[in-house]
């Protein structure tokens, strides 16, 4: 892989789903399918939205070693990304990533006290493609 910024970039704008890992409180790795991400800065930075009240928040809370992983089945390819979940409740940066239709997940719009911003900063990743598997670095 020439450019993982680019390849791993476009591949996360395409799917439609990401899946989030954490460590639960017996140090058990768990994942779960979340809604593309809002927003991203390269490959380092990924934004998501989810709920304050949710079990991942307090797990990230805990311990916020994290991974994400992208699956483009059509092309039968995945990419995960190693690094660290922080949990964002201020509102410059729910504000951020405020989409129209989101009342629908936190009724009391952009200040729901259960409406929060999950902040994934990469470390390092391995992407798969074409029966072969490459680690990099996220600079």
């Amino acid at each position: 892989m020439r450019d993982a910024e680019k390849t791993v970039g476009n591949m996360i704008d395409k799917l439609k789903t990401a899946f989030i890992g954490s460590i639960d409180s017996e140090g058990f790795p768990t994942i779960k399918a979340m809604l593309q991400p809002r927003k991203r800065e390269g490959i380092k930075t990924i934004y998501l939205t989810t709920n304050t009240s949710s079990m991942r928040v307090a797990q990230y809370r805990e311990n916020n070693h994290a991974c994400i992983y992208f699956c483009d089945t059509r092309f039968f390819r995945g990419v995960m990304l190693r690094g660290t979940m922080d949990v964002l409740t201020d509102s410059a940066s729910k504000e951020m990533i405020w989409q129209e239709g989101d009342t629908m997940y936190y009724p009391e719009g952009v200040t729901d006290p259960d409406y929060c911003v999950l902040k994934f900063t990469a470390v390092s990743g391995r992407f798969y493609s074409n029966f072969k598997s490459e680690d990099f670095v996220v600079g």
